[in-house]
């Protein structure tokens, strides 16, 4: 970390408050950031760890309306099981709060109301649908109505589960209010746009030129947001859940839940820091890091730093360093289908095994790529790395000490050279994991603190102080120091990792939490020095209990099948010249961006073998634009253009919809040669 910063503030996402957080949040965000805050504390770096819940939007309503609930019971009920979730699992936060507290509705009142005076806002009036039996204006997802493109007469307003397409309410035929039943009317409404337009420039240079340091997939999502040009953005909604917008005759609207929630990070530094606060959100020597998943990049790296620039008074963020998706078991994770690996739940069938799940999650995080949680996996990495190698060599350690040393520490003798290349070797593990804890590669960073259990291990095996014991005791006394002082260090190194392990360690040898700075000393314990009583570290996870976790993810699926997933009846029959008018081809998509102003669609340029042809597909919520970028897809070749968001679609791209809506590409399994004909 650069010298120039005196201290460290450290974001990370607010979850949201509808559901528990299940593993996949865990390993994108709140491990990787809470290793890098004990890190910097061990270094005694002057550092802030913010969270809090995310507690309002439509979804939340929705929920509430379906419990027959009001909203602030849902998210009561949420905040308190999240907080206790990170709380067990170790995730140190300096404060927990939330979106629905009065800090944070004056803060974000107060934020809105700057830029609204310095005239950092447009003002726009359209037409939303209105439910006049409600009395309210409706958001897409309160809007049903009939699928212009296949007819399923219970499509969203925001988009067809059933086939897919991304739509506007107004395009739904016979549309409905999903509140009241009601048939609703057009009602103009005035709403405030952050135009993100016009801080286009900085942010290009900010950070295109600025921040090349940024993780490539950070990087990568913002330039290509940047190449597709920047659009205004509403900062505003029509709801009565949320923070009211702080302008007169603005009754009935609240602030949009994008803008509202970042600056929820500054409302909970205000609610911890209430006099100072605005040192470590102004002040130029703080060192800013946001700590999210994939799917928020956007908003902490463009649109809230178009937000802080706006105020002109805040610092921006040093690094976004975001992690991809975790699958488990080969699937995405859903909440709405409980496939996922719930925290609360896990510490009732792993009593005491924070740390295990800790380990597994950065040892397989999806830094660079989605990765997958397999049970199995986590079986083998805690039996073939937290026991048998980290475990196995504290153990052996503390009882050979035990045994032969009185259990106080030995003295050190005179040293031979493999004792001299061992502590060479230890010594040089503290750079090597503070560059990559630096630099935000956690998993690697880990893979660095098991080499020196992995070095004490060796070391052991091949001095043999129980052969030694027998004929020179001194020798055995300066093996057990050696292999002490390594047992220390470890708990430096793994701190950050595995915080209630090393609090087991620093027990076992009788020590106070050393700083970082020790990391790779060879005199952390003194001659002398007594020892407490020790236990196993880690213990053995038997076949049994993992196949007791996969059948319980089996059954969830079974489950899902029977209760929520129906195949669709079957069309009636049609004949095969029917089936030879379509002209089924695959392509191989040359280029993938996103289409401004339409958070559900894509825009392809696919090469047919002929000439490039552009498409328009609603699939943006399942795909980021570089995943399909060099896939060949198979599409509809001769459907007739029609125009989306002003682009003109030259077919569509053929997907498989699962039962919980999400959306798969269908690919050519093997290479062929654009414009090959489906048959």
């Amino acid at each position: 970390m650069s010298d120039n910063y005196k201290r460290v503030l450290v974001t990370s996402a607010l979850p949201y408050a509808n559901g528990p957080v299940h593993i996949g949040h865990m390993a994108g965000v709140y491990i990787p950031a809470d290793i890098y805050v004990r890190y910097l504390r061990l270094k005694g770096k002057d550092v802030l760890f913010i969270g809090g819940s995310d507690e309002h939007g439509v979804p939340i309503t929705i929920r509430a309306r379906k419990e027959g609930v009001t909203p602030q019971d849902i998210v009561d009920k949420y905040h308190y099981i999240i907080k206790k979730s990170f709380e067990d699992f170790g995730i140190g936060f300096d404060v927990y709060s939330r979106t629905s507290s009065e800090t944070h509705r004056k803060t974000a009142s107060e934020f809105f109301r700057k830029l609204y005076e310095k005239g950092e806002f447009e003002e726009k009036t359209s037409e939303q649908y209105y439910d006049e039996e409600a009395k309210m204006f409706l958001a897409d997802r309160y809007i049903m109505g009939e699928c212009p493109h296949c007819g399923n007469p219970n499509a969203y307003g925001d988009q067809c589960e059933s086939c897919g397409t991304s739509l506007s309410p107004t395009d739904l035929k016979n549309p409905r209010s999903t509140i009241s039943g009601a048939t609703p009317v057009m009602k103009e409404t005035t709403h405030w746009y952050l135009p993100l337009n016009k801080h286009e420039g900085w942010l290009r240079k900010w950070i295109l030129e600025d921040h090349k340091e940024w993780k490539s997939n950070v990087y990568g999502q913002c330039k290509s947001w940047l190449d597709m040009g920047l659009q205004p953005r509403a900062v505003s909604r029509d709801l009565d859940w949320g923070v009211p917008v702080p302008v007169e005759g603005a009754e009935g609207k609240v602030l949009y839940v994008w803008f509202d929630a970042p600056i929820g990070y500054i409302s909970n530094t205000i609610e911890l820091r209430p006099h100072d606060w605005e040192t470590w959100w102004k002040d130029k020597s703080t060192k800013l890091v946001h700590f999210i998943g994939k799917d928020n990049i956007v908003f902490h790296c463009i649109v809230f730093p178009a937000m802080l620039k706006a105020d002109g008074s805040y610092i921006l963020p040093d690094n976004v360093p975001a992690n991809e998706f975790l699958n488990l078991e080969g699937d995405k994770i859903s909440t709405s289908r409980n496939w996922a690996v719930w925290l609360h739940e896990y510490l009732e069938d792993f009593p005491g095994k924070q740390d295990v799940l800790r380990y597994v999650l950065t040892a397989n995080a999806p830094e660079t790529k989605d990765n997958d949680f397999t049970w199995k996996d986590f079986q083998a990495r805690n039996n073939n790395e937290l026991v048998a190698i980290l475990g196995n060599f504290i153990n052996r350690a503390l009882v050979l000490t035990q045994k032969y040393a009185d259990n106080k520490v030995p003295a050190c003798g005179e040293l031979t050279d493999f004792d001299q290349q061992t502590l060479h070797e230890f010594s040089e593990v503290k750079s090597n994991i503070e560059q990559l804890l630096e630099t935000y590669r956690f998993r690697d960073a880990l893979r660095e603190a098991m080499n020196l259990a992995r070095i004490g291990n060796k070391y052991l095996a091949d001095t043999e102080p129980w052969k030694t014991a027998k004929t020179d005791m001194s020798r055995t006394h300066t093996i057990l120091n050696i292999s002490l002082q390594i047992t220390a260090n470890l708990a430096i190194a793994f701190e950050p990792f595995l915080p209630h392990s090393t609090d087991k360690i620093l027990h076992f040898i009788n020590a106070e939490k050393f700083a970082w700075e020790r990391l790779g000393s060879t005199n952390l314990l003194t001659a002398g020095h007594p020892l407490n009583e020790s236990e196993l570290l880690f213990e053995k996870i038997e076949d049994e209990v993992i196949e007791a976790q996969v059948q319980k993810l089996l059954d969830t699926k079974k489950a899902n099948e029977a209760s929520e997933y129906k195949a669709k009846p079957i069309r009636p029959n049609i004949e095969f010249s029917d089936f030879e008018k379509l002209d089924i081809r695959v392509g191989t998509v040359l280029e993938c961006v996103k289409v401004p102003k339409a958070d559900k669609l894509l825009k392809f340029t696919i090469a047919d073998g002929l000439e490039n042809r552009t498409i328009v597909s609603g699939i943006a919520q399942h795909y980021a634009p570089e995943e399909l970028v060099g896939k060949q897809v198979c599409f509809i070749a001769n459907l007739a253009p029609r125009k989306l968001k002003g682009i003109e679609s030259q077919g569509m791209i053929l997907s498989a919809e699962d039962f919980d809506g999400g959306l798969s590409v269908i690919t050519a399994s093997k290479g062929v040669k654009p414009g090959s004909e489906v048959r």
